[in-house]
């Protein structure tokens, strides 16, 4: 049965130019610092930017960028508030530090509400903090960001790539574009996921450097910019940014 919310959000999605989805296929490997730090270095190089965090039950960009007392504003639908710049958009400015526990269609539906109602204005860039999993939240990204092109996290851990690798081989069977590789959380110069890469012949983009420092850093965005983590992710960033220009 057609859904008429498929064409209101594709009218709401026409002013996003690249859609960049980060996610890695399970939890805990740091999906919400590297894509809020990737929207806000994307932002830094004065790019348009909207940071979209798709985890419905476990939302977290808000902790990291420090969000308090900041609503949508309602207008024919809901417009973002920007954070230093970066329209962002989640669930818990409803639910606040409420549980919200979903299954099944109610994820999907859920999903579709917000991206009816959410009034993006014009990006250059929006990105999207995926959920751990291969759940409804990734088929629903798949079919209605169109454009969206997936950004993979990794760590060195042979026990976190093989998930992920799951998440790769389904993203190349459906003709996804995967924009490359970053290992998250670097400790050691092992190559591993390097030659993970070569492997499976998707471009590694780069490494973030474990930084024991970083949590004291979490909800203050001065604070951040000034950390390791946000300088290696700037180099992502670019890397990012240029593969599309070539």
């Amino acid at each position: 049965m057609y859904d008429p919310r498929a064409s209101v959000i594709e009218k709401r999605l026409q002013n996003a130019g690249r859609v960049i989805a980060v996610s890695g296929g399970k939890g805990g490997i740091g999906k919400s610092v590297v894509s809020s730090l990737l929207a806000f270095s994307l932002r830094k190089e004065g790019y348009q930017v909207g940071l979209f965090d798709l985890d419905l039950s476990s939302p977290s960009d808000h902790v990291i960028l420090g969000v308090k007392n900041l609503m949508p504003t309602e207008k024919e639908g809901i417009i973002p508030p920007a954070v230093n710049g970066v329209q962002f958009m989640s669930v818990v400015f409803y639910t606040g530090d409420e549980p919200t526990p979903l299954r099944g269609n109610e994820i999907s539906n859920a999903i579709k509400e917000i991206l009816c109602i959410t009034r993006w204005n014009k990006l250059d860039f929006l990105v999207i903090d995926m959920p751990p999993g291969l759940g409804d939240e990734l088929f629903d990204t798949i079919e209605l960001f169109r454009k969206a092109e997936f950004l993979l996290l990794t760590t060195s851990s042979r026990v976190v790539f093989e998930t992920v690798k799951k998440l790769l081989l389904l993203l190349q069977e459906m003709d996804v574009p995967v924009v490359g590789f970053v290992e998250n959380m670097k400790r050691k110069n092992d190559g591993f996921v390097e030659r993970m890469c070569r492997e499976y012949k998707v471009p590694f983009l780069g490494e973030i450097w474990f930084d024991e420092n970083f949590e004291d850093a979490v909800g203050n965005l001065e604070k951040i910019y000034a950390t390791k983590v946000f300088k290696d992710t700037q180099m992502i960033m670019r890397r990012i940014v240029v593969k599309q220009m070539v």
